[in-house]
């Protein structure tokens, strides 16, 4: 039976909207740090830069307390003011690439060469199985990524469009138990899901929208993988009663009251845990020079704490909690 959750990640974007405490501005001493941590490898691969290799004494115990609000608080930050002006790709890059380090480890996104992949339109079919929905600029709709935590660093924004909105998981889920009960029972079940990495049977797992572990919830969702997972082999297609409770949940995520809104500036970094807050993003339309176009990097972060994972959880996504750290990537 499902169960209300609550909490502090049980929170609405109405609440939330013109409040300024899920912000954290750097300040210029934390600004000039990180410059001279990024100095300080410059000309390094981002494989060969660890956390010890790029202190932040006073960065670092901001970073701690993101970490804390991801696992126990609202379970998202926006934080602002990384220094990349007058920085070239590369050097944003290994920035970012420090500063996640110090949250956690950086794991694959699709292939062997993707810890960081460049949020962009790339011209290419939305509706095409295999291309994910980040690499164009049509809206995306609520999801989780398939990782503990996911950052996006605003390297330019869309010439109009492309704001980020994001859901509490628990709010949503919280409000399927007390309405629509037979729903929320349908979501703890496993559905299937492909990764489109390909179309071999790796490409798919099955995976329960909802979980409980512990009094705490997991979620993982992103209907149009569930949709496209029935490409497998031997993989149903939606049920009737699947299709409805993914419809529920779509017009429960768009509700106005569960939505918070979030408009990126350059050197902004937003920090989600993917499994208490889905995001989405509406369409955008770019400027005409490459050199203007929207650029967002995503990274995709597993914790060093342990959220103690439902076994479908641990298992899913595109890499396990379990090898995740294999290789010296922490």
């Amino acid at each position: 039976m499902a169960n209300i959750i609550g909490g502090p990640a049980a929170w609405r974007g109405e609440d939330l909207a013109d409040r300024d405490d899920w912000k954290i501005e750097l300040t210029a001493r934390h600004r000039a740090e990180l410059l001279s941590a990024l100095a300080a490898v410059a000309g390094r691969g981002l494989r060969d830069i660890r956390r010890e290799d790029f202190p932040l004494p006073t960065v670092g115990p901001v970073l701690a307390g993101v970490i804390t609000e991801l696992i126990d608080g609202r379970g998202f930050v926006l934080l602002r003011g990384i220094p990349i002006e007058n920085l070239d790709e590369r050097s944003i890059e290994t920035l970012y690439w420090g500063i996640g380090q110090h949250v956690g480890a950086p794991i694959h996104q699709r292939g062997p060469d993707d810890l960081l992949v460049h949020v962009r339109d790339m011209g290419v079919d939305p509706n095409d199985p295999l291309v994910r929905g980040f690499e164009t600029s049509a809206r995306l709709e609520y999801h989780a990524d398939s990782s503990d935590v996911v950052g996006l660093l605003c390297v330019r924004p869309a010439k109009s469009g492309g704001v980020s909105t994001i859901i509490s998981s628990v709010a949503v889920h919280d409000e399927l138990v007390r309405t629509r009960p037979d729903v929320a029972e349908l979501l703890h079940e496993p559905w299937w899901h492909d990764r489109r990495s390909g179309d071999g049977p790796e490409s798919f797992f099955r995976c329960s929208v909802f979980a409980e572990q512990d009094g705490r919830l997991f979620a993982h969702y992103g209907r149009q993988y569930m949709e496209s997972a029935s490409r497998g082999p031997g993989v149903p297609e939606l049920t009737p009663q699947q299709v409805e409770a993914l419809d529920v949940l779509d017009a429960m995520t768009n509700a106005p009251e569960f939505v918070l809104n979030m408009n990126f500036a350059p050197g902004d970094i937003q920090f989600l845990n993917n499994y208490t807050v889905m995001h989405a993003r509406t369409d955008y339309v770019d400027h005409p020079e490459p050199e203007r176009r929207r650029d967002l990097i995503r990274i995709w972060l597993t914790l060093r704490e342990d959220f103690r994972l439902p076994p479908d959880f641990e298992a899913g996504g595109i890499t396990p909690r379990a090898v995740a750290f294999e290789g010296g990537a922490a």
